[in-house]
């Protein structure tokens, strides 16, 4: 490896500088952007049942909005509840700018690497490709030895530049994707959450434990 580094040039250093990163970025994200972490199913029903039961307090807002991104859009909508629908969709909407840009932290950064190694490999070409004209220059076409020095550099900058770019650019689309589902299903909880506290709706675990409880009623009336 370390010859194949030598080999490239001086350009080989950036290039795997940027593999670390891009490595550190992918394991970081990866770990960061779990949807259970991200957007818990089961935090809704047990926001709701607070709320039900009288136990939503300070304590409780704050463990939420540390708990998890989709919590600290939840406790937003909560603490301004009592202000009515648009206070309550605008405190929501702000949480929700905060979270998404921390989801995508670190992304531009995978794409720049994404777009720029293959550049860094295609500029090691060149230089190759000039270090080749010029021992044809100074001597001629008989020392192949120059020359296949000069070609190998060239192919293998090129070489190690897509080998960045190409795992770079697919984790980078993966995780813009990512957070778009993500961001999706956080709306979709939030907006839950704004019509369950405003009147419109009933969360739907509660609104299954109303049905069954109606039908063994009726059983026993039977």
């Amino acid at each position: 490896m370390w010859e194949l580094i030598s080999a490239g040039g001086w350009l080989m250093l950036p290039i795997v500088s940027f593999s670390v990163i891009a490595v550190a970025i992918v394991i970081e994200r990866l770990w960061t952007l779990r949807t259970s972490r991200i957007a818990p199913p089961s935090l809704l029903g047990q926001v709701w049942r607070w709320v039900k039961d009288g136990e939503l307090d300070a304590a409780k807002l704050k463990s939420l909005r540390a708990d998890s991104p989709l919590g600290e859009i939840l406790a937003a909508g909560l603490a301004n509840s009592r202000h009515g629908r648009e206070i309550m969709k605008e405190c929501i909407q702000e949480a929700a700018g905060k979270v998404i840009h921390e989801l995508e932290r670190y992304l531009n950064t995978l794409g720049t690497i994404a777009a720029i190694t293959p550049l860094l490999g295609l500029l090691g070409t060149v230089i190759g490709m000039i270090d080749v004209f010029s021992a044809i220059m100074a001597q001629g076409t008989g020392n192949t030895g120059v020359l296949a020095g000069g070609i190998s550099k060239a192919l293998i900058t090129t070489a190690a530049g897509l080998t960045v770019a190409i795992p770079a650019l697919f984790f980078h689309r993966f995780f813009v994707r990512r957070v778009e589902e993500l961001v999706i299903a956080m709306e979709q909880e939030a907006t839950k959450l704004v019509e369950v506290m405003q009147g419109n709706r009933e969360v739907e675990g509660a609104e299954q434990q109303v049905k069954v409880s109606h039908v063994g009623s009726t059983r026993k009336g039977a």
